[in-house]
């Protein structure tokens, strides 16, 4: 009886943090299922209207390794060279590879 109370008070407790854990992974997911719709949107009409988006300019080493398929390599050599973040270098390297119908 004496483990009763003390379990009847922190479940309550449990139970209140993980539904409020659960609801903001929900909101980040919701979020960036409408951030890639739209970037989806933004491509279709860029490609409609005829306009590229202008290609970073990367070292040569950086399009060696992406054209042998070392596509990591190619992200830390664009890194090293521009002193760009992860997210900004491997979109940059994505850019290229698609340009250059490279996958």
């Amino acid at each position: 009886m004496n483990w009763f109370v003390p379990f009847a008070v922190i479940l309550p407790f449990a139970l209140a943090l993980l539904i409020a854990g659960s609801g903001r992974r929900a909101v980040a997911v919701q979020q960036s299922r409408h951030l890639a719709e739209l970037e989806r949107k933004l491509d279709l009409i860029m490609a409609h209207l005829g306009i590229r988006e202008p290609e970073p300019e990367a070292p040569d080493a950086v399009l060696q390794e992406l054209m042998a398929g070392r596509k990591i390599q190619a992200i830390k050599l664009f890194r090293e060279a521009t002193g760009a973040g992860l997210k900004e270098a491997k979109h940059a390297v994505e850019l290229l590879a698609r340009q250059r119908g490279l996958r």
